[in-house]
C-alpha cells in the first residue's frame, strides 16, 4: 500500500460507512453508453424501448448484475452497465487486487429506479481473512441506443467511498499505522472522535514512515490523486503502530464532537492563543474535505475584530470614544444597514457599536482610513492571513484580497470577497487576545522541523487592551451574552452572520475566548451568530484545554 491513509475492501464486499451514503441524481432516460453492446438492424432499432425502466426490468437487471458480481464474473456484470469499459476493471479488481471473496449481496426494496443493497464478504490474503460489509445503492436507467435497462455505472456502485480513478487493494502497507495521542498522551481514534478521521489519515501519510512502527496487512482505497491519503477499510494484521504526538486535547475534542452533532452542518476549531496549538477540530458531517480547516466562506461580523484593530491602530476610534450608529450608511452608491435596521442613540461608544454588531458604525469610517488596502494589509502583517501556514495537515489560510469601492466596504463587515474558515477565525481571535500571531499547529514543529509562518509585527498593547475590552463587553451584555453566559474565566466574544449565494437563512458565525483558549464555529443556515454557532463555541470553551 502506498504511503497514506487507507480504506479496506474485501472479497468483493464493502465496509458500511457511518453517516450514510450520498448519491447524485440520475437521469432515468439518459446514459453515457449502453454496455451490453451489440449492433442492431434498422428494424430492431425502430423497436428500441423508451421511457423509464419498468419495475420488472429494474428487478431483472439489478439481480443479474448482483449475481454476476457476487460470482466474480466482472465481464458479465460490466455488460449489464451503461459503461462496460469503465466498469469491468473496477469489478475485476474487487477480487484480483482487493482479494474480496465469498460475496453475498442482499438487495432491498427498490425506490423508483434506485435499488439499495448490502454487501457482506470476506477479505482473504496470504492465510489471513476478515469479514467486510457495507451498504450502497445503484440506479437502473434506459440505454439510449439499445433501449435496454442497464445499471448506471459509477464507482460508488462497488463501494460508496470509491471515486473515479481510485482502486481497491489488499496487501502489505508501505506506511505503518500510527497511534496518535493528544497533548496528555491520550490515544485519539476515529471511532471515538469521528471528526479526526481525515486528520489521522493525513498524519499517517505524512509521519507514518518516521513514527517507529512496522507495516501491517490491510485493504484500502487508493485515490487517483497521490496527494490524497489512502482510505483504510480493513486491517487483517496490525503490524506495530508508530506514535505521533499532536497538540489536540481529548476533553476539548470530545466537547467539539458533541457540539457539532446538534446541527446538520457545523464546524468548530479551538486554539491556544499563547502558543497556537490546535486543541480541537470537529465537523458534522465528516467528509474527506475538512470544512473546519479548508473551508472558504464570508465570516460576517466576526471579522469586525480585525476591522476594529485596524481602526484603532489608525486612531480613528477608541473603545470608549463616540461612534455613530445610524440605521443605514452609504458608501460609493452602495447601501448598508444594520440587522432589522436598528440604530444606537447619539453619544454611543465604539464598544457599544462593536458589542451590538452595528454595521454602519464601521462603514461610516471607511473614507477616514484613506486606504482601500488597509484591511488586507493588517490581515497579512498582523493576523498572519495568507502566509502559507504549515500546521501539519492541509489547511486554507484565509484571504482578504485588495478591493475598491463597495467591495472594500463589504469586507469591513466580513462580507464581499473575504474568505475564512473557523480555523482562521479562531486564530484571529487568539491574535487579538494576545496581540501576536502564532501560527496554528496540530503537531509539534519538532516533528519535522517545518518552518512556521510569522507575521511581520504585533499589535500595540493599547490596541490589544481595547480589543479585549470590546470583546468582553460582547460576551457580558452584547450579542454574545446569551451564548457565553455559561462560560467562566476571562471571556470575550464576537457574533456574526453571513449570507452566501442568496440563501434564505444566513450562516451563523461565532468566535470567543476564555482564558487561554480561543474557539470559532460556523453553522450553515443557522441564522444569528449567537443562536447556533454561539452554543457550539461555548461548549468547547467550557471544556478548557
Amino acid at each position: 500500500m502506498r504511503s497514506g491513509a487507507k480504506v479496506a475492501v474485501i472479497g468483493g464486499a464493502f465496509v458500511l460507512v457511518a453517516g450514510g451514503i450520498g448519491y447524485g441524481a440520475y437521469s432515468m432516460l439518459g446514459d453515457t453508453g449502453d454496455g451490453g453492446g451489440g449492433t442492431q438492424s434498422a428494424s430492431e432499432s425502430s423497436k428500441v424501448k423508451t421511457g423509464p425502466p419498468s419495475a420488472e426490468e429494474i428487478a431483472e437487471t439489478s439481480k443479474g448484475f448482483f449475481d454476476a458480481w457476487a460470482a466474480g464474473d466482472a465481464s458479465a456484470a460490466a455488460l449489464l452497465t451503461n459503461n462496460e469499459s469503465g466498469a469491468e476493471p473496477v469489478l475485476a479488481s474487487y477480487g484480483e487486487d482487493a482479494h474480496i471473496v465469498k460475496v453475498r449481496i442482499t438487495p432491498g426494496p427498490a425506490t423508483g429506479t434506485k435499488v439499495p443493497y448490502t454487501v457482506k464478504a470476506t477479505v482473504a490474503y496470504e492465510g489471513k481473512s476478515k469479514p467486510i460489509s457495507y451498504a450502497s445503492e445503484l440506479t437502473v436507467v434506459r440505454g439510449l441506443t439499445t433501449g435496454k435497462a442497464l445499471v448506471d455505472w459509477e464507482p460508488t456502485v462497488v463501494h460508496p467511498q470509491l471515486t473515479e480513478g481510485a482502486t481497491l487493494k489488499t496487501g502489505e502497507s508501505s506506511t505503518p499505522a500510527i497511534e496518535a495521542v493528544d497533548r496528555n498522551g491520550t490515544v485519539l481514534t476515529k471511532e471515538k472522535y469521528p471528526s479526526l478521521g481525515p486528520i489521522l489519515d493525513t498524519l499517517r501519510q505524512k509521519y507514518g514512515e518516521t513514527s517507529g512502527g512496522s507495516a501491517g496487512i490491510e485493504t484500502w482505497i487508493e485515490p487517483a490523486d497521490e496527494s490524497q491519503p489512502d482510505v483504510n477499510l480493513v486491517t487483517l494484521s496490525k503490524g506495530k503502530p508508530g506514535k505521533v504526538q499532536t497538540t489536540l486535547d481529548a476533553g476539548a475534542q470530545a466537547a467539539a464532537e458533541r457540539a457539532v452533532k446538534k446541527f446538520a452542518q457545523a464546524s468548530v476549531v479551538a486554539v491556544k492563543p499563547s502558543t497556537g496549538a490546535i486543541r480541537a477540530v470537529a465537523n458534522n458531517p465528516v467528509t474527506e474535505f475538512n470544512v473546519a480547516l479548508q473551508g472558504k466562506q464570508a465570516p460576517g461580523s466576526t471579522l469586525k475584530i480585525m476591522t476594529a484593530a485596524m481602526l484603532l491602530e489608525k486612531g480613528l476610534v477608541t473603545a470608549n470614544g463616540a461612534a455613530e450608529c445610524p440605521k443605514e450608511a452609504m458608501y460609493q452608491s452602495r447601501s448598508f444597514h444594520n440587522l432589522d435596521h436598528f440604530d444606537l442613540p447619539d453619544g454611543s461608544t465604539f464598544t457599544q457599536s462593536f458589542a451590538q454588531s452595528c454595521n454602519t458604525a464601521f462603514i461610516k469610517l471607511i473614507d477616514d482610513t484613506k486606504d482601500d488596502a488597509a484591511l488586507p494589509k493588517i490581515a497579512k502583517d498582523v493576523f498572519g492571513i495568507g502566509l502559507d501556514w504549515k500546521t501539519g495537515v492541509v489547511t486554507t489560510d484565509g484571504s482578504v484580497p485588495e478591493e475598491v469601492g463597495g467591495e472594500a466596504a463589504a469586507q469591513y463587515i466580513g462580507q464581499g470577497t473575504v474568505q475564512m474558515n473557523v480555523l482562521n477565525m479562531a486564530s484571529i481571535t487568539a491574535t487579538a487576545h494576545t496581540g501576536t500571531f502564532r501560527q496554528p499547529i496540530i503537531v509539534p514543529q519538532s516533528l519535522d522541523d517545518r518552518e512556521l509562518a510569522t507575521a511581520s509585527r504585533s499589535l500595540s498593547s493599547s490596541v490589544v487592551q481595547q480589543l479585549n475590552t470590546m470583546m468582553r463587553a460582547t460576551a457580558a451584555w452584547g450579542t454574545g451574552a446569551k451564548a457565553m453566559g455559561s462560560v467562566g474565566g476571562d471571556k470575550g466574544a464576537k457574533t456574526g452572520s453571513a449570507e452566501v449565494g442568496g440563501q434564505d437563512t444566513s450562516n451563523s458565525w461565532f468566535t470567543g475566548f476564555s482564558n487561554d483558549l480561543a474557539a470559532a464555529a460556523v453553522v450553515q443556515s443557522g441564522g444569528h451568530g449567537g443562536d447556533a454557532a454561539g452554543p457550539v463555541v461555548a461548549e468547547v470553551l467550557r471544556a478548557g484545554g
